[in-house]
């Protein structure tokens, strides 16, 4: 696969550069100066329009650009702070001389991603926002990927220093299948683990130019994974930006000292770009940073007293006292997905024979398993050959590792995961043809839940009682032991203390945090790619089990647009399509090669009766996309009107073809007011880790929504739901525990019956309005939207009786728990095969709908002070039936921030300050629920310029009053980050 792609892209190559034309070269020179000041602008971008030919003002203003475009042509300025210029050249003759204007608020900014052609952001057919490189620079969040959190619409989820995710309109989760994340026109997404890493592989503080934010879908245009928006990153062009660049920050977080001793993080940044001739320009950049990470220690309890899956028949067990505790942060107490519970029937309690308590492991704090420390290299380079007038080749490489914590199903801790990327472009005066490789390699990462249940489970026995070593069996003893010397009976009176006793007890001889047999237990599990753990059923299985999580994947990608804008006359026409493959290396762990028989899928392959290679289990597994799409644009009525129309098709050989149409106007009355209306729709393909993970995790399978996954399974058809198994347990253990009990609370059990998995789909609609006003000095954009989705993607855990179909006597018995494992027939009980428990990803049965509305105001008031803000507002309608699975809205209701500042308040020093709120909401997901309160934030920086030793000094912090917040249940607590960051700009031009 890897040769063939590029036997390709050299045969395009070869192809293009034919097609490049030679024509007379002309020489245009001039000087360019700021309007009021009459000083020379230096890196004024000065380019021929309609071509890629450009050349940039030296630091006296002027320029000298040679062009074998015809005249007449028109020459376009830009520069950041200033209004764009266009200037038609006729004739050539004496020095130009041009002018520029100040801009102090950038409300003609030009966007790309919207239509994907350059427009006017007041025109843009759908909801859009841009951080140019001013706006970059003025922030005072610590980053400019910190700073997306203060975007109209924008909802951050940050996980880790060097993991954060944004997410726009609803359904948030910390590794967003949704929202894409593209830098220069590559996908961040790393393939198998699912997560979008724009900060982690993407540019660095010196080599980022604009960020563009669309939220809501985008799908019509760029495929199946933005269904809810899409940032695009766009890095600076080494033509336009040269010399020599550094960066140093310092900065200071903890320092409460509350999680951790107060910790110094610091990020330093290298860029370096020239250009010969106006031909040929290359450009290197270096980012390193690292420090001591939030830390996620929230000791909540998800699974109160109160609750089915614990003990409400014994209110001597609430709050503190929970047998079956199951906190946030918490991992191998799994007491809500039944993995580490043990049920103890035959207790008599109060008096009363046959009761049954609900116990769950004790499990391992998150902060004792994994290392604060964390740090992230970045590299990039790229090289730029204009090969004509109206044709440019480059080929960049970036590469990306990196440490942090991430939530999924479960907690992962990434440690050494390495992302590279090979991007070869073709880019034309009205086409673009590009293609890339994205390899990945979760390198020495780890999964905390499988780790924190080898720990118990080889050091402290198994979760179950079916052995005098069973730390069940040792908990229920000491149950008895205690009851025996305090009165002889456990009573209510007693039982806390008595749990208590028996969970020391049971617990003597497990690893403790702190220790060395706790550091050697873990270094051994981590570094083995086997989750399951020895013992009769599984006797193959490694003595400890295993927590490595070993992912590697290609993708390869290729992607063209063509605007024929000119040969159809008419209206505007822009055509594109794209192809993509991912090819994952099947681990036996996370994925598989599901051509084996099931026995063996986890199983290196043997040859002869051998493992010649214990790193092969089976064939590499291909998940392929493709799509084509078809943009016409037409303005009406002197081009008031602007009307879009757009229609993509995309495929996946694992479904049938789907299509997604956008219809857009916008209108615009009296210069200074924008209209617009949209229409879309949208879908979405289950990425990669949803579609065909096979991970067997605390002994509940997860597995991937293709149908084919289900084959010998039985999960779709032949299962019963979590909550149902449940309540149905909870009856029949009031109920003394007996098979008759059992049996007659079978209709509490209520079969799954789980769709086939299908696409997700979004239909969008969106009204708008944007004006700039008082000569340049107000922008006001609005938006409200409304959103029905139907096939919603996610995870539900369902019980499979073994050998047995729902519905039978047989299968009924299966759900108690005390058959979880095959048992044998008792004086009381009936034999028993057990059962299966699987955690899919598949469709909920519900239609969603959901609906918001943003505002966001900037005015320049007074001379170079501006005030800004926005208010966001998002809600989702609640449904009258419960659905299979809980779809996890996971966004504030509202949520706002109002910035204040002046850029040059005296000179060459200015400031900013932003204040943040949102509103408390529940979070719910597979591994934790609960709410999230509400909080507020205030961020500043004052930065100096020092113009002569090119030099810009910032000084500022984020949370400044270190509020304590978290942004999701299970996250990091976030505090506040003090930081002074030092910009050496231009040197050696």
């Amino acid at each position: 696969m890897f040769p063939k792609f590029y036997i390709f892209i050299f045969t395009l190559f070869i192809t293009l550069t034919g097609l490049a034309q030679e024509n007379s070269v002309i020489e245009i020179s001039g000087k360019v100066t700021d309007q009021d000041k009459k000083e020379p602008l230096s890196e004024v971008s000065v380019q021929v329009k309609g071509t890629v030919s450009g050349t940039i003002t030296n630091k006296d203003g002027f320029f000298t650009l040679r062009t074998k475009s015809k005249l007449p042509f028109t020459l376009v300025f830009t520069s950041i702070g200033f209004s764009a210029r266009e200037l038609e050249v006729k004739s050539l003759g004496s020095s130009l001389e041009v002018q520029m204007a100040t801009q102090t608020v950038l409300g003609n900014a030009v966007v790309v991603t919207a239509s994907r052609v350059p427009e006017s952001i007041l025109r843009s057919p759908v909801a859009i926002d841009k951080l140019d490189i001013r706006a970059i620079r003025e922030t005072p969040a610590p980053s400019f990927y910190d700073a997306l959190e203060n975007v109209k619409g924008v909802q951050m989820t940050t996980s880790s220093l060097t993991f954060k995710v944004p997410n726009t309109r609803g359904f948030n989760i910390p590794n967003n299948f949704r929202f894409m994340q593209l830098v220069d026109g590559v996908d961040m997404q790393a393939a198998t683990l699912g997560v979008p890493l724009g900060n982690a592989i993407g540019p660095t503080e010196l080599d980022i130019q604009s960020v563009e934010i669309t939220p809501g879908a985008a799908s019509a245009l760029y495929g199946m994974n933005a269904i809810n928006g899409m940032a695009n990153l766009i890095t600076k062009d080494p033509f336009t930006s040269q010399g020599l660049s550094l960066y140093q920050k310092t900065g200071i977080n903890h320092v409460d000292g509350i999680d951790h001793d107060p910790a110094i993080l610091t990020e330093t940044a290298i860029r370096f770009a020239k250009a010969f001739n106006n031909k040929f320009a290359f450009k290197v950049n270096f980012g390193y940073m690292q420090g001591t990470d939030w830390i996620s220690n929230t000791r909540l309890d998800q699974n109160p007293n109160n609750l089915k899956s614990a003990n409400p028949g014994f209110p001597a067990l609430n709050g503190a006292n929970n047998a079956a505790f199951d906190g946030w942060n918490k991992y191998g107490d799994d007491a809500l997905a039944g993995s580490n519970l043990v049920s103890l029937s035959g207790l008599t309690i109060d008096g009363k024979p046959n009761q049954t308590l609900r116990v769950a492991r004790t499990g391992y704090w998150e902060k004792d398993l994994v290392s604060p420390s964390v740090s992230n290299l970045k590299f990039d380079a790229a090289l730029h050959y204009r090969l004509s007038e109206k044709l440019e080749v480059s080929y960049s490489y970036r590469y990306g590792k990196m440490d942090g914590v991430f939530q999924r199903g479960n907690k992962i801790r990434l440690n050494n995961v390495v992302v590279q990327n090979h991007h070869l472009q073709f880019k034309g005066s009205n086409f673009i043809i590009h293609g890339y490789v994205s390899l990945e390699n979760t390198g020495d990462s780890y999964n905390l839940k499988p780790l924190a249940d080898n720990m118990d489970l080889y050091s402290g026995g198994a979760t179950d009682t079916k052995t005098p070593t069973s730390w069940g069996t040792k908990y229920k003893n000491a149950l008895n032991a205690y009851a025996n010397a305090n009165g002889g009976a456990l009573t209510s009176a007693n039982l806390a203390a008595a749990n208590a006793f028996a969970r020391q007890q049971a617990d003597a001889g497990r690893v403790e945090p702190g220790t060395a047999a706790f550091d050697q237990l873990k270094n051994t599990i981590i570094k083995i790619n086997n989750w399951d753990i020895k013992s009769s059923s599984i006797p193959d299985a490694p003595a400890t089990g295993g927590a490595a999580l070993v992912q590697k994947s290609h993708l390869y990608h290729l992607e063209g647009q063509w605007d024929l804008s000119k040969q159809v006359k008419i209206f505007d026409l822009l055509i594109g399509g794209d192809g993509r493959i991912y090819e994952i290396i099947p681990d036996g762990n996370n994925f598989v090669d599901f051509s084996r028989p099931l026995d063996e899928r986890n199983k290196p392959v043997e040859v002869n009766g051998k493992v010649p290679d214990s790193s092969n289990f089976g064939k590499n597994i291909y998940y392929k996309k493709f799509g084509g799409f078809v943009q016409v644009t037409k303005t009406f009525f002197d081009e008031k009107l602007k009307v879009f129309a757009s229609l993509r098709a995309d495929y996946n050989p694992e479904f049938k073809v789907e299509y997604t149409p956008r219809i857009a106007a916008v209108y615009t009355f009296k210069e200074h007011h924008n209209f617009r209306v949209t229409y879309q729709q949208g879908y979405r393909f289950p990425a990669i880790f949803e579609a065909l993970s096979f991970v067997n995790n605390g002994r509940v399978r997860r597995v991937g929504s293709l149908p084919f996954i289900n084959d010998g399974l039985g999960y779709l058809e032949n299962s019963y739901t979590q909550q149902s198994v449940i309540n149905y347990n909870a009856a029949v253990s009031a109920q003394g525990n007996t098979d008759a009990a059992a049996l007659a609370n079978r209709n509490l059990l209520v079969v799954a019956n789980l769709p086939v998995a299908r696409p997700e789909h979004i239909v969008s609609y969106e009204i708008g309005y944007k004006s700039v006003l008082l000569e340049n000095r107000l922008i006001i954009d609005v938006d409200a939207y409304f959103n029905k989705y139907d096939g919603f993607l996610g995870q539900v855990q369902v019980y499979v009786p073994k050998g047995v179909t729902v519905g039978s006597d047989a299968a009924v018995l299966a759900m108690l728990d005390r058959n979880r494992d095959a048992t044998a027939a008792t004086a009381t009980t009936a034999a028993s095969n057990g059962q299966d428990r699987y955690r899919v990803y598949t469709n909920a049965k519900n239609v969603y709908h959901n609906y918001g509305s943003s505002l966001g105001v900037t005015y320049n008031f007074y001379r170079k002070y501006t005030i800004g803000g926005n208010v966001n507002f998002n809600k989702m309608k609640s449904n009258a039936t419960d659905d299979i699975f809980v779809t996890g809205f996971n966004t504030p209701e509202w949520s706002t921030n109002l910035s204040f500042g002046n850029r040059e308040i005296v000179k060459n020093i200015g400031f900013n300050i932003v204040w943040r709120w949102q509103d408390s909401f529940l979070w719910e997901s597979p591994l934790v629920t609960g709410g999230i309160d509400a909080f507020n934030t205030i961020d500043a920086q004052v930065s100096f310029r020092i113009p002569k030793a090119f030099t810009t000094i910032k000084v500022g912090g984020a949370n400044l009053l270190n509020h304590r917040y978290i942004q999701y249940a299970g996250g990091p607590t976030l505090g506040g980050l003090y930081y002074v960051a030092i910009t050496l700009d231009g040197l050696l031009r």
